[in-house]
Order: structure tokens, then C-alpha cells, then sequence
């Protein structure tokens, strides 16, 4: 299993396999655009909990201060995809979220992964 987290400022590499996105990846198949937060790093931080929250089979594994992982599980086969968020303050009106979605089984996500990170983006 990949060791989650943050190391020396990075998020897991993605493995070859087209199940996982990252913001910090650097192909195509497996990049996306970290999430900007108008606000400071307890904002933004506070903004995605509520997110997670209100989303249904999450699990919240690690609650620190500038990292968070979650755990997805599908309604269906109960498979479980690992959801991490790396916070950096810019400045003290623009906080970047590092990203990471990536399942922990099989070999393609049918899109899954991109689909949950871009709605996560879409309510913030």
C-alpha cells in the first residue's frame, strides 16, 4: 500500500495505473489543479471539513493542520479511495490545496477520482 501524507512537501506519487489524480503529478493522465481557497489556511480548512461532512461514506482518518485524509467508500462494492488535502497558505487571502484522490484497488476508476476532486472544487 502507498504511504500517505505529506513528504518533504509532496503528496504520494501516483502509481501508473489511471485510478489516482494528484495536483503535484507531473503527467497528464494523472494531473489536476490544485484547489484555490479565497482565504487563510483555518478557512480553507474549515471549508473543506464541511464539504466532507456532509458527504456521504467519508471517513476522516487524519485531521491535522495542514493535511487531511479521508476515506470514500463506493455505495456499490464498498471499495475505498484515499482523499488528501495539503494546505499551503500563499498569502493570508489565498490558500492552495494540494490534492490527491486515488483508489486503493483495481486498475481503472472510470473517472471517479477526477469527477470527486472537481465537485469538491465546484463547492468551494
Amino acid at each position: 500500500m502507498t504511504k500517505l501524507g505529506v513528504n518533504n512537501g509532496q503528496l504520494a506519487v501516483c502509481s501508473n495505473k489511471p485510478n489516482c489524480v494528484s495536483s503535484q503529478a507531473e503527467d497528464r493522465q494523472h494531473y489536476i489543479d490544485p484547489l484555490l481557497f479565497t482565504g487563510d489556511l483555518v478557512n480553507a480548512r474549515e471549508a473543506v471539513l464541511a464539504i466532507l461532512e456532509k458527504t456521504k461514506r467519508v471517513n476522516l482518518v487524519t485531521d491535522e493542520k495542514n493535511y487531511l485524509h479521508a476515506e470514500f467508500t463506493s455505495a456499490v462494492f464498498r471499495f475505498v479511495d484515499d482523499v488528501e488535502f495539503y494546505f499551503l497558505e500563499d498569502s493570508p487571502n489565498l490558500t492552495s490545496i494540494h490534492i490527491r484522490s486515488a483508489s486503493r484497488v483495481g486498475y481503472s476508476d472510470m473517472g471517479v477520482n477526477r469527477k470527486r476532486m472537481e465537485a469538491i472544487r465546484a463547492q468551494l
